[in-house]
């Protein structure tokens, strides 16, 4: 090996230093705390998903190369279609204990590389997809395994796609299955499971229409369950609302105004903005799409010119008669950002760069500063720049919300294989948790703690529900909230099945005993608003939230 220059490397790091500490824009951070949960997981977490028995399943792909983790008892996979490792005794698959903070390795036997999933209703994750032999696996992880027992594993189901799914997204419908949408030229969409032999895939020329040749902006497309009971599928720059059971596009939305792709690589993120729900109304349907990267960035970064990222939002209400966007301006610009719904209400934009793209090495300037965005502020007033994390989480970088209030924070490799040394930016084996301002000792005294019901109950659409809690101060008896939200799926800047509910109460809170209250609520009607399965049910005073417990829609 060739000997390097120490001139050249001390000029080489000390430019480094200087590109990423001038990436953004100075700004004034007013709230959240980081901390360090894992400094080494093994893997980089480029896909995350939290289980109702808060452990959280986290992997990469298997054609990095040999990983930061062996898996146990000397076992080895060996897999002849492998590309890069025929026989790989390193793990590629890790679950993470939160309350433990503790990891055990796992063996995925097929590439799930880029893949897509979501939790089935007894909780178990369903896991679709990815890349070489894995692109027609689908992958089960079940909920009941004990954490600690090796046989807990991923069991594997060979051929269980009809077509190959590889940057393709998932989301549950009212009935409890899975759709399975797009993917790298497969402008189609599955079910899962399948209700007959031989069931096919369904043609969706949407993702034609808006498949820009040889770069696509329509990966990962943004799917979010209607309270029609519809699809609304964003892909590349514009929408459509969609009758997947009849194969039918019912809507077409305007193109977002400024034009500008917002899926895979020129990646923005979206999020379906909190849903009001009242007993015999139907709730409001908003979503809120952030960041990206503008046209043409992706091909200029192939020639290594960075364009500066979007610092723009779109915000449309979509179950208007004649919906509209609406424009705001984020105070960071930000592709590659994740948006996270925080159990208060509002949502999290977090990771980043500030130019650039997805994709090998094509993101630069790290944003360190998450954002909040508080959907119910007027307009001109509704983000707030949160406080920095040290770590760059660019291109494989995942954000989720666990049931204690945090967001745990994890991956960024930018790289072909797992990389260290000699780049700006080296692939990232830390786990971290951002802790909202909610979290904070003075929010002490107003915080709710739940005492019942118990976690885990089984909830029935349209259920009367008392939840009882406690508060060490006084209670505002009107600023009292119930909000639930189920477990997503994240990867490449999108949470997939993600909402949230606020639940109606009717300003029925009461004091039942010393510090102690009660709160009289309404569970959703049916699967078409809360689709089943488990949710983190959270008490929410003056804007600060609870601990959640899970519950189980049904």
């Amino acid at each position: 090996m060739a000997s390097t220059n120490p001139l050249l490397l001390i000029l080489s790091f000390s430019f480094l230093y200087l590109f990423i500490n001038v990436a953004t824009v100075p700004v004034v951070a007013v709230g959240g705390s980081w901390s360090l949960v894992q400094k080494n997981i093994g893997i980089s977490a480029m896909h995350m998903q939290l289980l109702p028995s808060d452990r959280v399943i986290i992997f990469d792909r298997t054609d990095f190369g040999p990983s930061n983790i062996s898996l146990p008892d000397g076992k080895c996979r060996e897999d002849p279609h492998e590309l890069v490792l025929k026989k790989d005794c390193t793990a590629h698959s890790i679950v993470y204990d939160v309350v433990l903070n503790s990891i055990r390795p796992l063996m995925v036997l097929t590439d799930v590389w880029c893949s897509s999933g979501a939790l089935m209703k007894d909780g178990s994750l369903i896991q679709t997809g990815g890349f070489n032999d894995g692109d027609h696996v689908v992958r089960v992880f079940n909920n009941t395994c004990s954490s600690s027992s090796s046989k807990c594993d991923w069991e594997e189901i060979n051929s269980g796609l009809v077509n190959r799914r590889w940057y393709a997204t998932n989301h549950i419908l009212p009935d409890g299955k899975q759709i399975v949408i797009g993917g790298r030229r497969q402008f189609n969409y599955e079910f899962y499971p399948k209700q007959m032999v031989n069931e096919k895939a369904f043609s969706l020329p949407f993702l034609v229409q808006t498949n820009d040749q040889n770069i696509e902006n329509n990966l990962y497309p943004f799917v979010f369950l209607n309270t029609d009971g519809h699809l609304f599928i964003f892909a590349n720059n514009r929408a459509i609302l969609f009758d997947y059971s009849r194969n039918v596009v019912l809507k077409t939305f305007p193109e977002i105004p400024d034009g500008h792709p917002r899926n895979y690589p020129s990646t923005g993120s979206a999020v379906l903005l909190p849903m009001h729900v009242v007993h015999g109304d139907v709730p409001a349907m908003e979503v809120l799409v952030c960041g990206g990267a503008p046209k043409g960035a992706f091909e200029k970064a192939q020639n290594k010119t960075y364009d500066a990222a979007l610092d723009s939002c779109g915000r449309i209400r979509i179950s208007d008669p004649n919906p509209k966007w609406v424009m705001e301006t984020m105070p960071l610009r930000r592709v590659m950002g994740d948006m996270v719904l925080l159990p208060n209400g509002d949502v999290l934009i977090i990771n980043g760069g500030a130019s650039g793209t997805a994709g090998w090495e094509y993101g630069r300037n790290p944003v360190f500063n998450p954002v909040i965005y508080r959907p119910c502020y007027p307009i001109n007033s509704r983000f707030e720049v949160q406080n920095p994390s040290t770590i760059p989480r660019m291109y494989h970088s995942t954000a989720i919300l666990v049931r204690d209030g945090r967001i745990l924070v994890g991956g960024s490799n930018p790289h072909v294989y797992y990389n260290f040394t000699n780049v700006f930016f080296p692939t990232e084996l830390s786990l971290e948790a951002f802790s909202p301002s909610y979290l904070d000792s003075s929010s002490f005294g107003v915080r709710p703690t739940i005492i019942s019901p118990k976690t885990h109950t089984s909830i029935k659409y349209g259920e009367h529900i008392f939840v009882r809690f406690t508060i060490q101060n006084q209670v505002d008896m009107n600023r009292v909230a119930v909000t639930m939200v189920p477990p997503s799926f994240n990867t490449h800047s999108f949470s997939m099945n993600q909402r949230l509910l606020v639940l109606e109460s009717g300003n029925t809170t009461n004091s039942v005993g010393k510090s102690t209250y009660e709160v009289n609520i309404t569970a959703p009607m049916s699967g078409i608003i809360a689709p089943p399965g488990y949710y983190m049910l959270f008490v929410v005073h003056q804007k600060i939230p609870s601990e959640g417990i899970w519950i189980v829609m049904h």
